[in-house]
C-alpha cells in the first residue's frame, strides 16, 4: 500500500495543472515554480561547466567519490526543465550513488527541435571521456523524456563505436513518441502529470509537425538494442508511460540487454523527483544509488 503521503503529492500536482497543450513558456513558468518547492540540500555543491559546449553543472554530496560519474539528464517531454529544477534529484543522485552527478543542460524544443537534445547529451558525454574518465566510471540517468534521452544517447554511441557507459538508469521512461502504448489511455485518470494529448503535443514540438515520431534516436523502442550496457528502469503502475518500461524492456531482453524492471505499485509518473515529500521516492533513488555503485565499483 502507498504512503499516505501520496495522496496528498498528486493533489498538489493536480492543482499544479502543468499540461503539454498550454502555452510553452507557461508550462515552463509553471514548472519552474513547483520546482522551487523542493530545493536542493545546503551542504551540496554546485559548479558550472561548460561540457563539450552544453551548458551544464556538477552537482556533489560531501564524500562523493570523485571518480564515479553520473551523466543526467532531467525530463520534461523535451520541452521543460534546466538545470536548477534539476538540482534536488541531481544532489540525492550524487548522494545515494556517492557520486559526482553532470546535469546536462541540453537544448529544449521547439525552439532547438530533435535531434538537439541528442546532440547535446553526446557533446557532454564524450566531454566526460576528452577529460580522461573511463567509460566504465560512468552512469547515465535520466527520468522520463530525460530517460529515453539516455537510452537513445546509448544507442548513438554503440553505433558510433564510441566507448559506452557502465549503465543506465532511467526513470519512466518515454521511449514512444508515436504514443502507440495502450497505457497511455488506460491509465489517464491514475496519472496526475501525463496525458495522451499534452504528451503528443509535446513529441510533436520536439520532432516537429512532419518528423518520424519513430525515429530510434527521438523513440528508442523502435531502435536495434543489441549490445546496449546493463540497464535499471524504475516504473510506476498508475502511469500512462507504463507500457513505454514494459514494451523496452520486453524488447531490451530479448535483444541480450542485461536489463531490470523494477515495478512499484500505485506509483505515479516521476515519483522519485518528490523524494522529499514521498518516502517512496526517498526509496526509489537509493535502490538507483546501490544499482550505480555495484556498476561502478
Amino acid at each position: 500500500m502507498a504512503s499516505p503521503e501520496l495522496a496528498q503529492l498528486v493533489a498538489r500536482l493536480r492543482a499544479t495543472k502543468i499540461s503539454g497543450d498550454q502555452p510553452i513558456e507557461e508550462m515552463r513558468v509553471s514548472w519552474d515554480k513547483f520546482a522551487t518547492a523542493f530545493p536542493p540540500a545546503p551542504d551540496l555543491s554546485f559548479a558550472s561547466v561548460a561540457a563539450g559546449g552544453v551548458p551544464s553543472e556538477w552537482v556533489s554530496a560531501p564524500g562523493a567519490d570523485e571518480s564515479r560519474i553520473v551523466l543526467y539528464l532531467h525530463g520534461g517531454g523535451y520541452c521543460i526543465g534546466n538545470l536548477a529544477s534539476g538540482r534536488n534529484f541531481a544532489g540525492r543522485a550524487s548522494r545515494a550513488a556517492c557520486a559526482r552527478v553532470l546535469s546536462v543542460g541540453y537544448r529544449l524544443a521547439p525552439e532547438n527541435p530533435f535531434p538537439a537534445a541528442v546532440e547535446d547529451a553526446l557533446a557532454s558525454y564524450r566531454w566526460l571521456l576528452d577529460q580522461g574518465i573511463p567509460s566504465s566510471r560512468i552512469a547515465l540517468l535520466g527520468d522520463s523524456a530525460g530517460g529515453g534521452l539516455a537510452i537513445a544517447t546509448a544507442v548513438a554511441l554503440r553505433d558510433a563505436n564510441d566507448p559506452l557507459p557502465a549503465a543506465i538508469v532511467a526513470v519512466g521512461p518515454l521511449t514512444d513518441l508515436a504514443k502507440e502504448s495502450p497505457s497511455l489511455k488506460e491509465r489517464a485518470h491514475l496519472d496526475p502529470i501525463v496525458t495522451y494529448e499534452g504528451s503528443m503535443i509535446n513529441a510533436r514540438r520536439y520532432v516537429g509537425q512532419h518528423g518520424d515520431l519513430k525515429n530510434s534516436l527521438a523513440s528508442p523502442l523502435y531502435a536495434a538494442l543489441e549490445g546496449l550496457p546493463r540497464m535499471l528502469i524504475l516504473v510506476g503502475t498508475h502511469e500512462c508511460l507504463f507500457d513505454d518500461s514494459t514494451r523496452f524492456a520486453t524488447k531490451a531482453k530479448a535483444a541480450g540487454v542485461p536489463i531490470e524492471l523494477d515495478i512499484w505499485e500505485e506509483m505515479i509518473h516521476d515519483w522519485p523527483l518528490f523524494a522529499d515529500v514521498l518516502p517512496e521516492g526517498h526509496e526509489a533513488i537509493e535502490k538507483m544509488g546501490r544499482y550505480i555503485r555495484a556498476a561502478i565499483p
